[in-house]
């Protein structure tokens, strides 16, 4: 344990190091706001659940959604060691293992404290304040978006002796201020070519059957092209053609960045039978593997019931009162995914 908090700490000297290099950089003092998420209070650590064996369910109670788990109990995994297999447990649970957080404006990071870092002076300013009225229609935004490899789990050492977790430390993994791609619709298109078949009205109008199901269970993983009720997937960027309001546009945001990560061979499968001997390279997102919950500027631990939600659920249910102006219009959520895993106890 102790190493492990001697590891993290070293790791977040280095960011704090890397902020007080580029503070001459920073954007305008009192723009950007934040706060470091506390593990105890503000993490939904009901949303780890089911935890399953199998396809049984150890843990029935508080419900909490979940995606088909492999059947067998028991996995058998090769090897580089004598005897050039692991036979172990299969075990299926919601890892806490990223973070991401969409902002308003370019450089900030309300994750790490409401710190700014002035890296480009090219990225464009985001959010609300940029609103513009597209053919007299509604509301459009953009924001920013940066994700962080947070495991959680191994930083503060629980469930140490599985070999079922993401080891390393707290990392900003990507930031979208430095990619050309995120404000341009056209470049997308060079990643996600296929945007021209379902960037359409017809297209959208499919995505009332997804957005039904995220309401009452998990998302339509077939319907890659829509992201429940928060919208649809493409353009895959920061642009929001319908702004409703904060809490919709930075769910959105947060489901097409989980969208680009995999695109881009940034993030891996952990789920599903193929997965229980190690993760496997996915192109393409499998929506019902993951789940978010809000840790900033409201945290979801004090809503009643369920404190995190699957992709695409609409934050009527989930969001009311959760944004505010000025200091709550930037957002930071928790993601869990999904993780089956052929688990045996290691010594540490």
């Amino acid at each position: 344990m102790m190493h492990r908090l001697h590891y993290w700490l070293r790791s977040f000297g280095a960011v704090v190091l890397l902020l007080l290099a580029t503070h001459a950089n920073a954007v305008a003092p009192g723009t950007c706001f934040g706060r470091m998420a506390n593990p105890i209070t503000d993490i939904c650590w009901s949303c780890m659940l089911p935890i399953t064996i199998g396809a049984a369910n150890l843990t029935p109670t508080p419900k909490q959604d979940d995606r088909p788990n492999p059947g067998s109990p028991i996995c058998i995994c090769p090897t580089s060691m004598f005897p050039w297999v692991k036979i172990g447990l299969e075990i299926g649970f919601w890892e806490p293992a990223r973070m991401v957080e969409v902002v308003r404006t370019p450089n900030c990071f309300p994750g790490l404290g409401g710190v700014s870092i002035g890296m480009t002076s090219t990225a464009p300013e985001a959010g609300q304040d940029s609103r513009t009225v597209i053919g007299g229609g509604a509301n459009a935004s953009f924001y920013q978006a940066h994700v962080y490899v947070n495991p959680l789990l191994y930083i503060l050492g629980l469930l140490s002796g599985l070999d079922c977790l993401e080891d390393g430390a707290f990392d900003v993994a990507y930031v979208t201020e430095l990619d050309p791609m995120w404000n341009s619709d056209e470049t997308t298109l060079l990643l996600n070519p296929e945007a021209v078949l379902f960037a359409s009205l017809p297209a959208a109008m499919t995505c009332v059957a997804d957005c039904v199901a995220s309401m009452v269970g998990m998302p339509i993983d077939l319907m890659m092209w829509c992201a429940g009720c928060n919208g649809i997937m493409y353009p895959a960027n920061g642009h929001v053609q319908e702004h409703i309001g904060g809490i919709e546009a930075s769910a959105l945001i947060v489901t097409r960045m989980l969208f680009k990560m995999h695109r881009e061979f940034l993030a891996r499968q952990y789920w599903g039978e193929e997965a229980v001997c190690g993760p496997k390279v996915a192109p393409l997102m499998t929506k019902s593997a993951y789940k978010k919950s809000l840790v900033y500027p409201l945290n979801q631990t004090t809503i009643a019931g369920q404190c995190c939600s699957p992709l695409g659920r609409s934050s009527v249910l989930w969001g009311a009162g959760m944004e505010f102006p000025v200091r709550g219009e930037d957002y930071v959520y928790q993601i869990f995914r999904k993780r089956n895993c052929c688990a045996s106890y290691v010594q540490k």
